[in-house]
């Protein structure tokens, strides 16, 4: 009777710790900005006309409003409006170096940078024609001019361009390994390595058809296809295809968020979530109309919705 006893008692353990235990870890990242909850998983907030860019200061999203001349600043934990400040013509993309917004002027055929604590403009330099996506390295600023097939480097310190590197034709795309610059050429269908340090171009690679964005994952180069509906997974020291992924239709942008990659599907009104071990996909989400551009702020995917002037948290 003792026995039958024990075992029962150890069995109702059994069924209460395993009760007790949650079947997915929670995200950290989100309950320390009080986003712990399973309600609202999705928020939307209004930006300025024509928005597409969009990047993120540590505490702060901004999004780039092409139409008008201005970009946007949201407060990450909550998406209230900081402010609208001027931003140059058609403004496209940004990058952020610690301290300074850069803003790429497609229509103006520069770049400006701007104060993040306040919004302040400090600076607009002249650089190629049309330029569209903007990385830093940690010293400079790679622009890519897509009407020149060009990217011009910027010290940030001093604003002071130190030289212009011909790359593929249209570039559209930007980013940095942590080592080398890779450039997204959509009218040729292939990427440029660059290696940061000295400009040096060290090779030419494929990917799919219009590559037109790429996100680093600490290990390999995710790379959107605009032209073949897919992303492109290269291995960074060599430029290697690791794999090929479908997700929605003409995407934009990807981001890596600490283990999964997203991708925004323009004329699907969608994003794809994809696991980034392996490139399984973990569901396609509605967001906006016409999602563009796309960050993550540690806890949260951020989506520039072109089509209705807005941004999608989740």
């Amino acid at each position: 009777m003792k026995r039958t006893c024990l075992v029962l008692m150890l069995v109702v353990v059994v069924q209460l710790c395993s009760a007790q235990q949650p079947p997915n870890l929670p995200n950290y990242n989100a309950i320390a900005i009080l986003r712990w909850y399973r309600a609202n998983l999705s928020v939307t907030f209004p930006v300025g006309h024509g928005p597409g860019g969009i990047v993120f200061d540590g505490a702060n999203m901004w999004i780039s409003n092409f139409t008008d001349n201005t970009v946007t600043k949201l407060r990450a934990n909550d998406g209230s409006l900081q402010g609208t400040f001027a931003a140059g013509n058609s403004p496209s993309g940004m990058a952020f170096d610690g301290a300074h917004i850069w803003v790429a002027d497609q229509g103006a055929s520069s770049v400006t940078e701007i104060q993040a604590s306040d919004g302040a403009p400090l600076a607009n330099i002249t650089v190629g024609n049309s330029p569209i996506a903007i990385a830093f390295d940690g010293i400079k600023v790679w622009v890519v001019n897509d009407a020149d097939g060009t990217v011009t480097i910027i010290r940030v310190a001093d604003g002071k361009k130190l030289g212009t590197l011909p790359v593929g034709g249209s570039p559209q795309g930007v980013a940095f390994d942590g080592v080398n610059i890779w450039v997204m050429n959509t009218g040729t269908s292939n990427l440029t390595k660059i290696r940061a340090s000295d400009g040096k171009i060290l090779g030419t690679f494929t990917a799919g058809i219009g590559p037109v964005a790429a996100a680093f994952d600490g290990e390999n180069l995710w790379v959107a296809n605009q032209g073949s509906n897919n992303v492109t997974k290269l291995r960074v020291t060599d430029g290697a295809v690791l794999g090929t992924f479908p997700v929605g239709s003409l995407p934009q942008a990807v981001v890596f968020d600490g283990a999964n990659i997203w991708v925004t599907n323009f004329s699907s009104n969608t994003v794809t979530k994809l696991r980034a071990s392996d490139g399984a996909t973990l569901g396609t989400f509605p967001v906006g109309m016409f999602p563009s551009g796309a960050a993550f702020d540690g806890a949260n995917v951020w989506v520039v919705n072109a089509g209705d002037n807005t941004v999608s948290k989740r």
